[in-house]
């Protein structure tokens, strides 16, 4: 079993595996760039090493480090989190070579699926459905082109060596791919040092659907149901929840196989999603994460699992100890993503420091944060803040819930996206399951500014103060004897 863990990140993820490997007995270690010296991943570890200057360039993405600290702190095992370096072959690679434990698939899985037309090569050779496509890179626009006609148009330019929205461009007519072609290189070109690109026909109107998947390095692979991830911004998923309200029983079975298939082909070890999307009745391989997801804790609900901890005993060498139809799926789990963001002004980032934050509670709710009262937000690292999730026996309920812990869940001091989020779950097409990849796009009144319940609660508090020192003007309180001498009987102006 694992002694000791480096967690290679920061942020709530990183806390989540803090706690995680806590259940189990194992010690941690937290690294930090200067700026994240007091973070509460930090201050939740057995130890910490500080790696560097704010800059993730200077610090959470320097390899050398990492494994420096893991070394100097006699640590066992290294987490790597989902961003910054977990889906980096080179560091998985670095990892094993310094005879440490990498939590997660080997660096050659990782480099194939990093891959897109290596990605595609191998779903098609183990009969997972792909998007009609070509599965090579184009060697230019001409050999674009060429592959654009035989499949149609309209089509999609993707960079081979990323993803996240960078390097795409669709292609509705002949006149424009060209253009898009040269621009699609010189942004795969800059985001991921690698200006391959590939061209698919596009699907104009799909959901995006992945497979939660769990390989041992034993051989045995099972998945965990559905998550459904379709409400987006530039392919940034902004709520997610499993299972889908689309799939029958039939359908899920057939998808979760399809991804099954997909971790064998790769011999994958460890946590991973296989993402699809699905339009018309069809599903279609769209890429492997080859780490944990942020949207994991939805499959956590449903399923009774705990992710981190079988990522741990996966990388310790233990088999999985369940088999496919002992995994269950009870009730319906929603996540949204909060960010210090202002959804309402185009998604703008806000800086500051939390002033305060009060998190929800009840049943069926988890608060998965990375901030506390004094928490610097800052440009250097992704906005995420944390992330809300609900559970209930039904969808219906899970709505419910998260409607409730949205109102409960107050964080002040900077801007954030949950007003955004409280719109949506009212919203007539959520609420009813009627989802895609375009679902922003349809609905754009989501994204227009509506009355600010806090300017409402603020001057409602302030008309309940106004009146309360009317009813003290027209009668004096009486004052009460009692043991510890006299006070006002506040309770007759209705404070509790």
């Amino acid at each position: 079993m694992i002694r000791k863990l480096l967690v290679a990140n920061r942020g709530e993820i990183a806390l989540r595996i803090i706690r995680g490997a806590r259940e189990m007995g194992v010690a941690t270690v937290a690294v930090h760039s200067e700026a994240d010296r007091l973070a509460p991943h930090v201050l939740a570890a057995d130890e910490a090493v500080e790696i560097g200057p704010a800059p993730s360039a200077e610090s959470y993405l320097r390899i050398d480090r990492l494994i420096e600290a893991a070394r100097a702190t006699g640590a066992d095992a290294v987490h790597p989190g989902y961003g910054f370096l977990s889906e980096r072959a080179p560091f998985a690679d670095a990892v094993e070579e310094a005879g440490l434990i990498f939590v997660g698939p080997t660096g050659e899985t990782i480099r194939s699926m990093g891959d897109k037309t290596e990605a595609r090569q191998r779903m098609q050779a183990a009969g997972v459905p792909i998007v009609p496509g070509i599965v090579d890179a184009a060697k230019d626009a001409d050999e674009a082109l060429a592959a654009a006609r035989e499949i149609g148009f309209p089509v999609l330019l993707k960079a081979a060596a990323g993803g996240g929205g960078k390097g795409m461009r669709v292609v509705e007519e002949e006149g424009e791919l060209a253009k898009s072609f040269e621009a699609a290189q010189r942004e795969a070109r800059s985001a991921f040092g690698d200006d391959s690109v590939y061209v698919e026909k596009y699907l104009g109107r799909p959901r995006h659907i992945e497979i939660q998947i769990l390989g041992d390095a034993h051989g045995n692979v099972v998945h965990l149901h559905e998550r459904e991830c379709s409400i987006q911004r530039r392919h940034q998923k902004l709520v997610e929840e499993a299972p889908s309200a689309l799939l029958t029983p039939e359908q899920r079975a057939e998808m979760g196989a399809a991804a099954v298939r997909a971790a064998q082909a790769t011999k994958y070890r460890g946590a991973g999603t296989v993402e699809f999307l699905w339009q018309d009745g069809e599903f279609y391989f769209l890429e492997m994460n080859t780490r944990l997801q942020v949207e994991h804790p939805v499959t956590e609900f449903i399923t009774g699992l705990d992710l981190v901890h079988w990522q741990l005993k996966v990388a310790a060498g233990e088999p999985l100890d369940f088999t496919q139809e002992e995994v269950r799926l009870q009730g319906h789990s929603i996540e949204v993503r909060v960010t210090s963001e202002d959804a309402f002004g185009g998604f703008l980032p806000s800086t500051g420091s939390v002033h305060s934050i009060s998190v929800p509670g009840g049943p069926g709710v988890r608060w998965d944060g990375g901030i506390t009262a004094g928490t610097e937000v800052g440009l250097h690292y992704d906005p995420l803040l944390g992330k809300l999730i609900t559970w209930g026996p039904d969808r219906l309920t899970a709505i419910i819930r998260m409607e409730r812990a949205l109102d409960e869940l107050v964080i002040r001091g900077v801007n954030t996206c949950l007003p955004f989020h409280r719109e949506v779950m009212r919203e007539k097409d959520f609420r009813e399951g009627n989802l895609t990849i375009r679902y922003l796009e349809d609905h754009p009144e989501l994204l227009e500014r509506p009355d600010d319940p806090e300017l409402a609660e603020v001057a409602s508090i302030a008309a309940a103060l106004l009146e309360h020192r009317s009813r003290a003007t027209r009668a004096a309180p009486r004052l009460v004897e009692g043991a510890g001498g006299r006070m006002s009987n506040w309770r007759a102006f209705g404070w509790r």
